[in-house]
């Protein structure tokens, strides 16, 4: 027989725009992936190691700091935190917007929960 007790209660719910900057290491401003001349990030752009860590294991960007030694220590020259590349899949960056949006899959989805909460028919929200 299993133990019911053991079992643990998981929530599933839409985060806020606060939660979503709380999570976020920094604001990506930029468009730009990497610079085809070094192959290194652009700074504020989609792969930043400012915001997302370090490329290289550690090491910082500029390569001030080099070797686990100085393991934890934010570059004064690059910003960037001396750390693994391995955080770079676990850390998160934020756009700001200029007006609030909704996830398509809201609008999209069959049926349509955006329409069903606005009484719209999808049609009807197209036009919007």
């Amino acid at each position: 027989m299993s133990n019911e007790s053991s079992l643990g209660l998981m929530r599933i719910g839409l985060a806020t725009a606060d939660d979503i900057r709380r999570w976020s290491f920094g604001e990506v401003k930029k468009p730009e992936t990497i610079n085809y001349r070094t192959l290194k990030p652009e700074k504020d752009g989609l792969f930043d190691e400012r915001i997302f860590g370090p490329t290289k294991d550690w090491e910082c960007y500029c390569g001030k700091y080099k070797r686990v030694r100085f393991k934890g220590i934010v570059c004064e020259r690059c910003g960037v935190e001396v750390t693994r590349s391995k955080v770079r899949r676990e850390r998160m960056g934020h756009i700001e917007l200029a007006a609030p949006v909704t996830h398509i899959w809201y609008f999209k989805g069959v049926p349509s929960r955006l329409g069903y909460l606005l009484d719209l028919a999808p049609k009807d929200l197209e036009k919007v």
